[in-house]
């Protein structure tokens, strides 16, 4: 699958962009920074109307707008204001990484605090799924005229 890298690992800058045409609209703060590269799997429409997030369990250094050939491993059950905004979670193509109890730990930690700044947001960690529930959800928010590869 294709995926667009809209946030840096290590950078507390949150990007926005329309989702569908990749044009930058802005940029704020967030209260932590990125583990992981961040950013969104490309043809697809979440619940929330946006492209079905993404974070990349890398090491490389991936930059804001470049667009990436990836593989999805797994998928991080995530609720916003009670309402589900899931996370794919990829790995670079051709790379090898596994979602150990230390990825589960700074995942769960960075979506517990990353908007401390904002009163009243509350943000939820569900379960962690594996391959197969990764790539059900993302079929299942394919956008209608995209192709369905992985």
């Amino acid at each position: 699958m294709k995926a667009f890298v809209q946030n840096e690992a290590g950078s507390r800058v949150k990007h926005s962009h329309n989702e569908k045409t990749l044009e930058l609209l802005g940029t704020s703060q967030v209260s932590r920074a990125y583990p992981f590269p961040y950013g969104f799997v490309l043809d697809t429409t979440a619940d929330d109307g946006l492209s079905v997030d993404c974070f990349f369990l890398t090491e490389k250094p991936l930059r804001t707008g470049q667009i990436v050939e990836c593989d999805p491993i797994g998928l991080m059950e995530q609720f916003e204001d009670g309402k589900a905004d899931h996370n794919v979670l990829a790995v670079i193509h051709g790379e090898e990484v596994l979602v150990t109890k230390k990825v589960i730990r700074t995942l769960t930690d960075f979506v517990a605090h990353v908007f401390d700044h904002i009163p009243g947001k509350t943000m939820h960690v569900g379960n962690f799924l594996s391959r197969p529930g990764a790539l059900k959800y993302i079929t299942s928010h394919r956008d209608s005229a995209a192709p369905a590869t992985e």
